[in-house]
């Protein structure tokens, strides 16, 4: 064997060494790590650590970013679901057995927080183009008992249109927003005005009322877990701050029988630092993208329909294949990391094995056919050049 063959297998045994990570969290927070430090250093100096001056800056700036009245930090995603819907029971709007609807292909928290709440899942099957639920589905899935809708903004990409707002006020019903993936993502609604202008809004005030999650992976991650819900409903937030502290709205006085759901301080404060790049973040992501629509070439994968970069924070960028698990086996072989969002969908879980026998076949191909390639903004230009290399290559 010659030198430079000896060299180039011991270059291409190092290249592979590392791989192209799918989310670098330790790069990510080494971009602003010394602010990072600073603001947890704040907390501890402060000696407060639980519903103080952090949580309230942090749920003013968001708010605020949002473009709502109203921001509850809370302790997950998870818990910003289920308050949600349980302030709304508290109010007399729903209750138990009322139905929901929901996108057949979200992920599982979005329906475990409706059963929590004894409320009843409406599955609606998504568009293959578009990954998110079918608006044109909706109307013919509304019953007498039928109280809401709760749009997810999966991969980041926006599930919101004029004709969906126009639906919910037809028929009374609250249209809520899981926004666990789409921090900074927006849209253009059309105003009623004569001139028919347009105002941008962004996910968590589109509708009546939105959960976020901040866990770590986010576009907007907390160090730990955390979420909130966002409003314009004065009461409905009065409600999910009581019901998110044991249900007290006084110190040992119990208006509900609530939970305790608290964002820490370290994470507050560390949310807020981040807020401030996070259109930023999103803006390197969306240029990631853009390189990746230009440039991944291969007849046996397909890429999701391209839409506005306003519309779209990349949270995820999916690919799909039918031969995905092989070709996640060759992209693992050759370095670059990946993960399925998701595997099984809702409906086949066993966790609800009622709906075993349903078929949902666009959620279904999507189950069966997507696979999330590295997406983040900490992923440098050689890097993605080899993701899109590599991805080319693939022959099955």
């Amino acid at each position: 064997m010659t030198t430079s063959v000896i060299m180039t297998v011991i270059w291409s045994t190092l290249k592979h060494s590392e791989m192209v990570k799918l989310l670098d969290l330790q790069a990510i927070t080494a971009m602003h790590g010394d602010e990072y430090k600073e603001a947890v250093n704040r907390v501890i100096e402060s000696g407060w650590f639980l519903q103080g001056n952090e949580n309230k800056k942090f749920e003013a700036d968001y708010a605020k970013y949002i473009g709502t009245e109203h921001c509850v930090a809370v302790a997950n995603g998870l818990d910003a679901l289920y308050l949600l819907m349980r302030g709304y029971k508290e109010l007399g709007i729903m209750k138990d057995g009322d139905e929901i609807i929901v996108p057949a292909n979200t992920y599982i928290a979005t329906i475990i927080a409706i059963t929590r709440n004894n409320l009843v899942p409406v599955l609606v099957e998504p568009t293959w183009e578009h990954l998110e639920i079918d608006i044109d589905k909706i109307e013919e899935a509304i019953t007498p008992k039928t109280k809401g809708v709760m749009i997810v903004h999966l991969y980041g990409r926006i599930a919101y249109n004029d004709k969906l707002g126009e639906i919910c006020k037809k028929h009374g019903l609250k249209l809520m927003e899981d926004c666990a993936q789409s921090h900074g993502c927006g849209y253009r609604c059309h105003t009623e005005s004569t001139d028919n202008t347009e105002i941008f809004k962004r996910t968590g005030v589109l509708g009546d009322s939105a959960a976020h999650s901040f866990y770590p992976g986010k576009n907007l991650g907390a160090f730990g877990d955390a979420g909130a819900v966002t409003t314009n409903d004065a009461e409905l937030a009065e409600v999910i701050r009581a019901l998110a502290n044991y249900g007290s709205q006084k110190k040992y006085v119990f208006k509900y029988v609530g939970m305790n759901s608290r964002m820490s301080e370290p994470d507050a404060a560390v949310l807020d630092v981040k807020l401030k790049y996070l259109d930023e973040d999103n803006k390197k992501r969306q240029a990631l993208a853009a390189f990746y629509y230009d440039n991944i070439k291969n007849p046996l994968i397909t890429l999701p329909k391209r839409i506005d970069d306003e519309n779209n924070v990349y949270h995820q960028f999916p690919i799909f294949c039918e031969q995905r698990e092989a070709l996640q086996e060759y992209l693992k072989e050759n370095g670059i990391q990946t993960l399925i969002h998701y595997p099984i969908p809702p409906h086949r879980q066993e966790c609800y094995k009622e709906w075993n026998g349903r078929s949902y076949p666009i959620t279904e191909r999507i189950h069966r056919e997507e696979l999330s390639i590295p997406m983040n903004q900490a992923i440098s230009q050689e890097e993605a050049e080899e993701v899109v290399r590599v991805i080319n290559s693939f022959r099955g």
